[in-house]
């Protein structure tokens, strides 16, 4: 597994030719159990790794398009399920926990519920208050920028923008700090002003409370098409 910004998470992913992305996972290493975050199929060096380092105890899917190999780790390792509760009569298969807006499924991982994306109340989650980690609706499909899920997928667009804003307005200190992806985009994504223009170039908004410029949202690609100046 490839380490990513902090000590403590790796991630591993897979090349989606028809999609031009990766699909990423990623594991937090932690003393009172291991986390998973939408696993997919994982090569035999990488469980290796993964058991060297504790296995897992817990295994969190953000929405029902990531289950991938989620049933089949959590039998080989032992771990609890969790889904998203708003797909819970419809999600293909049993989870022992159902998470929502507010849940938090082991000390310093925060749930927050984003609408608007391609599947009802889609999963994002903040951990220890600096990192964010994403399903679909917030995605890096450039190395260094983020970009919301494409228009067409979304089944709301002013309930995604507004997730997104709400993300950076109760979590703020994950402006100085860094994304990371479990869907389909890029394993890493940028740190400061990158991550806060998310929100503010789907909103339109042009300067904030810092005095700094903001870039534009470019609405037919789903990008953003300036970086942030003085």
């Amino acid at each position: 597994m490839k380490l990513l910004h902090r000590p403590d998470l790796f991630g591993w992913s897979r090349f989606d030719e028809s999609r031009n992305v990766d699909f990423c996972s990623v594991a937090w290493i932690r003393s009172g159990g291991n986390v998973l975050l939408d696993p997919l199929p994982i090569s035999e060096h990488d469980l290796a790794h993964l058991e060297a380092l504790g296995g897992a105890a817990f295994i969190i899917i953000t929405n029902s398009d990531h289950t991938r190999d989620a049933q089949k780790l959590a039998q080989h390792l032992g771990a609890t399920l969790s889904g998203p509760r708003a797909e819970r009569e419809t999600f293909p298969f049993a989870c022992e926990r159902w998470l929502g807006d507010g849940a938090e499924p082991v000390p310093g991982l925060s749930v927050l519920e984003m609408q608007g994306s391609k599947t009802p109340a889609e999963l994002a989650l903040v951990l220890e208050r600096t990192t964010l980690i994403t399903g679909d609706l917030v995605r890096g499909h450039m190395g260094g920028r983020l970009n919301l899920l494409p228009e067409a997928k979304l089944t709301d667009r002013a309930q995604a923008v507004a997730s997104v804003s709400r993300i950076l307005r109760e979590h703020p200190e994950i402006e100085r700090s860094w994304s990371v992806m479990a869907g389909r985009s890029s394993t890493t994504a940028s740190a400061r002003s990158r991550h806060s223009a998310v929100a503010e170039r789907c909103t339109g908004g042009r300067s904030g409370t810092d005095g700094r410029s903001k870039p534009d949202f470019d609405f037919r690609t789903g990008y953003f098409t300036r970086e942030p100046g003085p």
